[in-house]
C-alpha cells in the first residue's frame, strides 16, 4: 500500500524523489496505526488471560464470566426488547396493549388470543386482527 501511495504528490504539488516519498509514506502508516491503537487502548478481550488457576492453567475472562445463560444473549436479547418497546409506543392504546398482553412485554405474562379477547370485551378474531396490524405497523415480520 505505501509504495501505491509514494507516487502521489505532496500537498503543494512538488514530486518528491523516490526514497523521500517512502520515506513520508512510512511516517503517515505508522502514525495512522499508532492512532488506531489508540482508540482501542482500552478494550479488554474474554479471551485475554486474567489470572491462572491451582494447576497453572491460564484462566481468561470468560472463564469467569457466568455460565447459565451466554452473556452475548443476554444484551442482544434486552436490546431486541427495548427495540420492540420503542417501535410499540407509537401504536394506539388497543393494539398496544393487545401486543403487550399477548407477548408478555409488560410483566412478563403472555396470554392467548381467547384471555385477551374475553378480557377486553372482544372477539378472539378481532384480536388476531388487531395483533397483526400491531405488528406490520411496527415492521416486525408476520409469520401466517
Amino acid at each position: 500500500m505505501g509504495r501505491l501511495r509514494a507516487g502521489i504528490q505532496t500537498g503543494d504539488g512538488e514530486i518528491l524523489k523516490q526514497g523521500r516519498r517512502l520515506r513520508f509514506v512510512i511516517e503517515i502508516e505508522i502514525l495512522m496505526h499508532l492512532r488506531a491503537l489508540k482508540k482501542t487502548r482500552g478494550e479488554v478481550s474474554l479471551y485475554d488471560p486474567i489470572g491462572v488457576d491451582k494447576e497453572g492453567n491460564e484462566i481468561s475472562l470468560i472463564d469467569v464470566l457466568g455460565t447459565d445463560e451466554d452473556v452475548a444473549e443476554v444484551v442482544e436479547s434486552h436490546q431486541e426488547r427495548q427495540l420492540v418497546l420503542e417501535k410499540i409506543k407509537r401504536l394506539s392504546k388497543r393494539e398496544k396493549k393487545v401486543l403487550e398482553m399477548r407477548y408478555g412485554l409488560v410483566h412478563g405474562l403472555r396470554k392467548t388470543q381467547r384471555d385477551i379477547a374475553r378480557k377486553m370485551g372482544i372477539s378472539r378474531s378481532y384480536v388476531s386482527r388487531i395483533e397483526k396490524l400491531a405488528l406490520v405497523h411496527t415492521i416486525i415480520p408476520v409469520h401466517v
